[in-house]
């Protein structure tokens, strides 16, 4: 039995901070379910070299233990899939840039409205107020 066994944790993050996370987690025993850009993936997939056998390794190495689902939560069919996703998750990583998800209704008051159990886990470079807030990291 690992400590974070029967947690499923749902990943909206990319570039390192958000992955490392997740990774973590996995690492942990949760289940991680990474979601990603439809057509192509995770912007890391395409980081080398070094390339094992086709594949990033970085991307092999921050995303390990983690299933994978491409998904466009832009889109009505995405969106709502992404709802059944969240309805069974227990937490949700995520590490967009500040208010970028509140026009999706994904911030965290939408999702703490709907999920009310959901833990909800916000990564950012610079913080979620202040000057440097919209600054990317």
């Amino acid at each position: 039995m690992t400590p974070l066994q029967g947690i499923t944790v749902l990943d909206l993050t990319r570039v390192l901070s958000g992955p490392y996370c997740t990774m973590m987690l996995a690492d942990m025993g949760a289940r991680v379910i990474k979601v990603e850009q439809p057509r192509k993936g995770d912007d890391t997939r395409g980081w080398g070299p070094p390339f094992i056998n086709g594949e990033s390794s970085y991307f092999l190495s921050i995303n390990r233990n983690k299933e994978s689902v491409t998904l466009d939560f832009k889109d009505a069919d995405g969106a709502a899939l992404l709802e059944q996703l969240l309805a069974r998750a227990d937490v949700l990583v995520e590490n967009f840039r500040p208010g970028t998800l509140d026009k999706l209704g994904l911030d965290y008051a939408s999702i703490a409205e709907r999920f009310p159990r959901l833990i909800y886990c916000s990564i950012s470079g610079f913080g979620h107020t202040g000057p440097r807030r919209a600054e990317t990291g």
